[in-house]
């Protein structure tokens, strides 16, 4: 048997990974002088720190760094349990980087130490959906090898499709250019966000009020089902669960997934969109660019 392990940016529920065994890494993220580990909601307050981003306020994130990350995996080395780290995309952080830094030390160590690191080449749930369906071929029998080749196969068929109050946050932490930024700043102009082949946002369109942008974005998840009655839907949020709640309606109003749930966006993501983004995430025919 092989250990499943990501990080906080995965953004789904504790209970859940807790219940398949899965064990993860937390984020850091600071305000007011004082810095907090995203641990998914078991004792982080969601609500509060939602509230604190509808004033405008942009927390500093700090990402996992490489003695944590030894610490981490030297627990699984030294009792001999091979591991696979399915991590916070390198399109948007380092830790990717020190992750894999992080198991070249393990190693040194435990040199009989099975340890991959893999790039989701995601985030928010777009990472969570890929640990949930790892959870799910490893209980079908995959094998860590055969599960990461799995991984390699079809990390590019996650799609996610986004969309912001406004693109200042995303800028200001860098995950964005200015031109972007200004395109979604003109008239009020809500804007449609992807995510490419390298992990990265892309801004891909732009609609002039919320309700399209929620309708927009539903209908690209639909489109891209290639079997819905099988397909899993994420739905994240920076405190905006009414507009979730509709985002939802509009692809029940169309289809009806094997699962679909929302959940509450992280720290470290909701850190840098600002209150009240909408993500929806799903795996589908659809292979990024």
């Amino acid at each position: 048997m092989y250990q499943i392990l990501t990080d906080s940016c995965c953004d789904l529920p504790h209970e859940f990974l807790e219940e398949n065994h899965v064990d993860y890494i937390s984020m850091e993220v600071t305000w007011d002088g004082k810095t907090y580990l995203d641990d998914l909601g078991k004792t982080f307050d969601h609500k509060k720190f939602y509230d604190l981003l509808k004033t405008g306020t942009m927390p500093s994130t700090t990402q996992v760094n490489i003695g944590r990350y030894v610490a981490f995996f030297t627990e699984y080395a030294k009792k001999n349990i091979p591991f696979i780290y399915i991590g916070f995309t390198s399109g948007m952080s380092g830790s990717y980087q020190s992750a894999l830094q992080a198991a070249r030390i393990v190693k040194e160590d435990y040199p009989d130490a099975q340890a991959e690191i893999f790039d989701s080449r995601g985030a928010c749930t777009g990472l969570g959906l890929m640990v949930y369906d790892a959870i799910e071929k490893q209980k079908e029998g995959y094998s860590l090898q055969e599960l990461q080749s799995w991984l390699f196969a079809n990390r590019f068929n996650y799609n996610s499709w986004v969309t912001v109050t406004d693109l200042n946050h995303l800028y200001k932490g860098g995950r964005i250019s200015r031109t972007s930024a200004a395109l979604g700043g003109l008239l009020s102009i809500k804007p449609i966000i992807s995510v490419n082949r390298a992990g990265e946002l892309k801004v891909i369109g732009k609609v002039r009020t919320r309700h399209k942008a929620l309708q927009r974005i539903a209908d690209l998840t639909v489109q891209s089902m290639e079997k819905p009655e099988d397909s899993v839907v994420f739905i994240a949020t920076s405190g905006d669960f009414e507009s979730a709640e509709v985002a939802k309606d509009m692809i029940l109003e169309q289809v009806t997934p094997a699962h679909i749930q929302i959940v509450p966006m992280g720290t470290t993501i909701s850190s840098h969109t600002g209150w009240g983004c909408i993500a929806i995430f799903v795996r589908g025919k659809d292979v990024r660019e």
